[in-house]
């Protein structure tokens, strides 16, 4: 069927018009909102109240909350999602902490995997940890780059040697110019379009890892993370994407019609779960993501097993 062209014209407007304002209005319905008693009973009543793996030990978990570049409101919400599925299943017990020195060896030994939630960095450098040196008066700008480096090769090495990584959303871009940080992690953040509702879709319906989605994925607002470095080398198992045809990407040569979102993979002799769902605290109302979180700490443990070996190359 043809149409003229000023139908033509009258049906991109109206498509524009009808993407731009869904997008604008799913923004407005994820509007911030603080963590009430109220919501945290909510939480508590939704998660899981058992893990997928059953386990005699009870493992400790480092929950690390400091952001020094911009702040996701759901930072605070996050906490209480992950110290609500240790207390509700007693299987975890969560230490949460804004402080760096956390990460000297001798701290990082009494953990059995660290939390890293939303911990986005600030300017040129994009590291946390030089951001929490930078404004020591006491410290030459040498000695504050390798107090800074000192504390990701704990974390590097903490991993390699058995530790487990849970990093949340905004968690990735932390030490984003590292390469060997993206390495470990599977990849660094590049940019993201506006909040949209997003169809999340599942890798491999039959993967133990997204056993809570039923096979069926699911649908929310967030921000549609791209990545880079490492993300390239796909040196890790995906397990949840999203289809690019309505995402409008600021990278000529990102021609990729399928952006991973969430994987796990290994990492020397320890497991890293990565998650970008969710920016947004209005996510954690479903039962399935929670429980994907959950499957996603005991994986970091050691203590669900799965097919983690990397995919090695885009999809087909």
């Amino acid at each position: 069927m043809k149409y003229s062209k000023k139908v033509t014209g009258l049906l991109m407007i109206t498509f524009s018009l009808f993407f731009v304002f869904g997008v604008v209005n799913a923004q407005e319905n994820e509007d911030p909102f603080e963590v009430t008693d109220t919501w945290k009973e909510k939480i508590y009543e939704l998660a899981p109240s058992e893990t997928t793996v059953k386990v005699d030990k009870r493992r400790k978990l480092l929950l690390f909350s400091l952001h020094t570049g911009f702040k996701h409101w759901v930072i605070p919400h996050t906490d209480v999602i992950m110290q609500t599925l240790a207390e509700k299943t007693g299987a975890f017990e969560i230490v949460t902490t804004k402080d760096p020195a956390m990460f000297e060896r001798k701290n990082l030994r009494q953990f059995d995997a660290v939390i890293l939630n939303n911990n986005c960095s600030v300017g040129e450098h994009r590291n946390l940890f030089y951001d929490t040196f930078k404004d020591d008066n006491d410290l030459t700008e040498e000695e504050k780059f390798e107090k800074a480096q000192q504390l990701e090769d704990n974390l590097l090495r903490f991993v390699k040697k058995g530790g487990g990584l849970i990093t949340l959303h905004g968690g990735i871009v932390m030490q984003n110019n590292s390469m060997e940080f993206s390495k470990m992690l599977g990849g660094s953040f590049d940019y993201h379009p506006v909040q949209q509702e997003l169809n999340v879709k599942l890798v491999d319906a039959e993967h133990p890892m997204v056993q809570a989605f039923d096979g069926k994925g699911f649908t929310h607002v967030d921000e549609p993370y791209m990545f880079k470095n490492a993300y390239r080398d796909f040196n890790f198992r995906p397990l949840l994407y999203i289809e690019t045809d309505m995402i409008k990407k600021k990278r000529k040569e990102d021609t990729d019609k399928v952006k991973y979102i969430s994987w796990i993979k290994p990492y020397g002799k320890g497991h890293v779960f990565y998650s970008s769902p969710s920016h947004n605290a209005q996510s954690f109302d479903n039962p399935d993501l929670l429980q994907y979180f959950l499957d996603g700490m005991q994986y970091a443990c050691g203590d669900l097993e799965c097919d983690d070996s990397p995919v090695g190359g885009p999809p087909q």
